[in-house]
């Protein structure tokens, strides 16, 4: 392990809050007596159905699939009885099509759900395959489909693997839980992904305050010549998977790059499990580690939990809310989390955490105006200058932002929580990003 904490320049130091549920470990998650599983929870195009209402399905049965190549299928996460198929709002703001699915209590797994054989004896292309296969999605947020990620063209190079264990987000510990309780998985999980590029090298990088996972993840790789331990300084957003290229390995990513134009490739650790979890077990993505936290929580905890189960059913697990109604409800952590109108709304694939705040915590702060401190620049790990792409976003000036390469903010809200105005400046800046994409999208 290399013992100096390594960063970047820019980002914040906040306060962690993680005290709640670092030290808890994973528990499983009542059966849901129902699930909702959409069929669109990832970049790309959304599956298409492939069973029916009145049929009878088992868990880890494929219920989705798209012909696209970016793309994911879903898996039934119970078995039972198909409900109806109709579209349900989600936890990423959209409105898609969702399979219904009533559980008949046996549990029963689907009869493909079963071992791949031994990684030595898999070619990296069944190992690809395989992923595929089992819906796997990066599950830090993003929701890309993880073997378009590990297809790269043929002229890019792919020297290094690295597992995002950074867990800067504050609150949430799913994945330092699983880096303390599953560390073989993990590095199984990256000898597959470093076979399935045919990359040497494998680094995984942890911040520094989470030692327990440090020691667990030295310990199962202590054999393995070609994967690194790397401590990381605890600052946010030290997880963003340039910023970890850049200190890991020297590389800067180009404006409107890729990892993969640098030879790396980044995985979040949940995602490395399920990989090591496909291979060895046959298990598609039909449940994840999540953590549901927060001061307006009556009991936090770090749940393995179905995809499809409704955030009020978890809740209820955790002992309902604290004090009342909730100040606020997010999908995520307070930085970069989606914030949430309802709680009947499903689990999905990149559900890493369920936060809830108190209506002291969550009340809004009057908003002043820019006084030109300059705090947003300094802090912004991409070097951007936040004040006047949220200046240019506010006046509807979308192609002014694209000048100053808006497209390039990976919105952390670095710039939002320094300001002392408060200004909306991480909400603004991504409406304009969102403009200039579907802009681009209408145009082809």
């Amino acid at each position: 392990m290399k013992l100096k904490d390594l960063t970047f320049k820019g980002g914040v130091n906040v306060p962690h809050h993680k005290e709640l549920t670092e030290k808890l470990p994973l528990e499983r998650a009542m059966e849901p007596e129902i699930v909702a599983i959409p069929l669109h929870q990832h970049t790309g195009a959304p599956c298409e159905p492939l069973v029916k209402v009145g049929d009878t399905v088992k868990v880890g049965q494929k219920i989705g699939e798209s012909q696209a190549f970016v793309s994911a299928p879903v898996h039934s996460s119970i078995s039972g009885t198909v409900k109806s198929i109709t579209p349900m709002a989600i936890p990423t703001g959209l409105t898609v099509n969702c399979v219904v699915i009533e559980s008949d209590g046996k549990n029963e797994i689907h009869e493909s759900v079963k071992p791949k054989g031994s990684l030595e004896e898999l070619s990296s292309k069944e190992i690809i395959g395989i992923i595929k296969e089992a819906g796997i999605t990066g599950m830090g947020g993003a929701g890309f489909p993880t073997h378009v990620k590990l297809s790269p063209p043929s002229d890019k190079k792919i020297d290094t693997i690295i597992i995002n264990g950074a867990e800067c987000e504050p609150y949430l510990t799913a994945d330092h839980r699983l880096m303390v309780e599953e560390p073989k998985k993990i590095v199984f999980g990256l000898k597959a992904i470093m076979k399935a590029v045919g990359a040497e090298k494998g680094i995984i990088g942890i911040e520094s305050n989470k030692p327990n996972a440090i020691e667990a993840l030295m310990d199962a790789s202590k054999n393995e010549k070609n994967i690194t331990i790397i401590s990381l300084r605890p600052k946010y957003p030290q997880g963003d998977e340039k910023r970890l290229i850049n200190v890991t390995l020297g590389r800067i990513v180009p404006s409107g790059g890729l990892p993969m134009d640098v030879g790396a490739v980044v995985s979040n650790i949940s995602t490395t499990k399920a990989i090591a979890e496909a291979i060895i077990e046959g298990k598609p993505l039909y449940e994840r580690a999540v953590t549901i936290t927060g001061s307006g929580i009556k009991e936090p905890k770090n749940l393995i939990v179905k995809i499809g189960t409704s955030f009020k059913d978890v809740i209820e697990q955790c002992g309902g809310f604290n004090e009342g109604a909730p100040g606020k409800i997010i999908m995520g952590g307070p930085m970069m989390g989606l914030s949430q109108y309802t709680i009947e709304v499903p689990v999905i694939k990149g559900s890493g955490g369920i936060l809830v705040l108190t209506e002291e915590e969550a009340k809004p702060i009057p908003m002043g105006p820019c006084i030109r401190c300059g705090r947003c620049v300094d802090v912004c790990p991409v070097n951007l200058q936040p004040l006047y792409l949220s200046n240019y976003s506010l006046r509807g000036k979308f192609d002014k932002t694209e000048k100053f390469h808006v497209l390039d903010c990976v919105e952390c809200g670095s710039c939002s929580y320094v300001c002392p105005a408060k200004r909306p400046l991480a909400e603004s800046i991504r409406v304009a990003k969102r403009e200039i994409i579907a802009k681009r999208k209408k145009a082809k």
